[in-house]
C-alpha cells in the first residue's frame, strides 16, 4: 500500500494531485520538483499500477515484490534501482533482524518500497522536509539520506553486539572461584555468531554499491553528491570492519571456551583417577587378606587386623597428600 506520497517543489512539500501520472508530469514540467512515493509491502496489483505510471523495469519490479535480495545497485534505461537491508537489534532477545528497502530513482521521481522491519523512511522524510536546502537536490537527496540513515544504524547495532560479546567474554574468562561457567555458554556463542552473520549479509554486499555512488558517474544521481556518498561509504567501511572483528573475536572466544572445557574435563579425569588409585590400595589388601581366617594376615597373627587397617590408611593418606601436592585433588 502507498503510505505516503508528496510532490516537492523547490525543497518544500506540496500535496500532489490524486493521479500519479499527472503529479509526475507536473514535477517534470516544473524542473525544480520531484515526486516521492512510499510503499510498504505492496501487493502485486498495487505495485503494478505504480510500476506502469513510472515505467519501471519489469526485472526490478519483480525483485521489489519478492523482497529476498542482496544489497545492490542496478541501472536501467529509465531508472536506477537500489536495494538496502536495514537491520534492527532486539535487546530483549539479543537478536538481529533485517528488512529490505528498495529505491527507484528516475527523472523527477523516487519510489521507495519497504519490506519487514528497520526501514527508517518516516524519520528520514521528516528530517528532509525540515531541510529544504537538501531536498532541492531532488531524488539524489532522498537516496543519500536513506543510505546514510541505514548505514549509521549499522554502527549502532555493531555497538550493541559488542556489548553482548563483552558479556560472553566475562563468562568464558571468569577467574577461578568467580562461579561456574553457564552451561549454555557455547549455545550463546553460536547464537551470537548467527546474529553477526545476519548483520554481515546486510552490510557486506552494500560496499560495492556505495563505492560506485562515491565514485560518481551513476545515472540519475547528481555528481555533486559524491562527497556525501563518500562519507556514507566511510561509515559503511567502519561498520564492516567492526562486524568482521566481532566475528573473529567470537571465533576466538568459542575456541577458548572449548579449550577450557577440555582442561576442566582433564582436571575431572585426574581427580577421578586419584580417587580410584586411593580406593585401589585397600581393595588390593582386602582382596588378599579378606578371607575369614583367624587373625590373619599370616593366618594366626593376633594384631594383624589393626595393623592391616593402619597400613591401608597410611598408604591412602600418603597418596592423598601426593595427589594434593601435584594439583590432582
Amino acid at each position: 500500500m502507498i503510505v505516503d506520497s508528496a510532490l516537492y517543489r523547490d525543497g518544500r512539500r506540496t500535496d500532489p494531485p490524486g493521479d500519479l501520472s499527472q503529479a509526475l508530469a507536473e514535477a517534470r514540467a516544473a524542473g525544480d520538483a520531484f515526486l516521492w512515493v512510499g510503499l510498504h509491502e505492496p501487493s502485486e496489483a498495487e505495485f503494478a499500477h505504480v510500476a506502469s505510471e513510472f515505467a519501471l523495469h519489469p526485472l526490478a519490479v519483480e525483485d521489489a515484490l519478492k523482497a529476498h535480495q542482496r544489497p545492490k545497485l542496478e541501472v536501467y534505461d529509465d531508472s536506477l534501482f537500489v536495494v538496502l537491508k536495514p537491520v534492527v537489534y532486539e535487546p530483549r532477545s539479543d537478536r538481529v533482524s533485517s528488512g529490505e528497502l528498495m529505491l527507484f530513482l528516475g527523472d523527477s521521481f523516487v519510489v521507495t518500497v519497504r519490506h519487514g522491519v528497520g526501514a527508517p523512511l518516516a524519520a528520514v522524510r521528516k528530517r528532509l522536509e525540515a531541510e529544504p536546502g537538501v531536498l532541492r537536490h531532488g531524488p539524489t537527496a532522498v537516496l543519500y539520506a536513506v543510505s546514510d540513515a541505514v548505514v549509521d544504524h549499522y554502527l549502532d547495532v555493531a555497538g550493541e553486539l559488542q556489548v553482548d560479546l563483552e558479556e560472553l567474554e566475562a563468562d568464558v574468562f571468569a577467574p577461578d572461584g568467580a562461579g561456574a561457567v553457564p552451561a549454555n555458554t557455547a549455545e550463546r556463542i553460536y547464537t551470537a555468531k548467527r546474529q553477526v552473520l545476519e548483520f554481515r549479509r546486510a552490510s557486506g554486499p552494500l560496499a560495492g554499491p556505495m563505492s560506485r555512488l562515491a565514485a560518481g558517474a551513476v545515472p540519475f544521481v547528481n555528481e555533486a553528491s559524491q562527497p556525501f556518498f563518500r562519507d556514507v561509504d566511510d561509515h559503511l567501511l567502519r561498520a564492516n570492519e567492526q562486524v568482521e572483528g566481532l566475528d573473529r573475536l567470537l571465533s576466538d572466544v568459542l575456541s577458548a571456551h572449548l579449550a577450557q572445557m577440555g582442561v576442566r574435563q582433564n582436571d575431572d579425569m585426574r581427580k577421578i583417577s586419584a580417587w580410584a588409585a586411593m580406593a585401589a590400595v585397600p581393595t588390593m589388601v582386602a582382596g588378599i587378606y579378606g578371607m575369614n581366617f583367624d587373625h590373619m594376615p599370616e593366618l594366626h597373627w593376633v594384631w594383624s587386623y589393626p595393623v592391616v587397617i593402619v597400613v591401608m590408611a597410611g598408604i591412602v593418606t600418603a597418596l592423598y597428600r601426593m595427589f594434593k601436592r601435584r594439583g590432582w585433588m
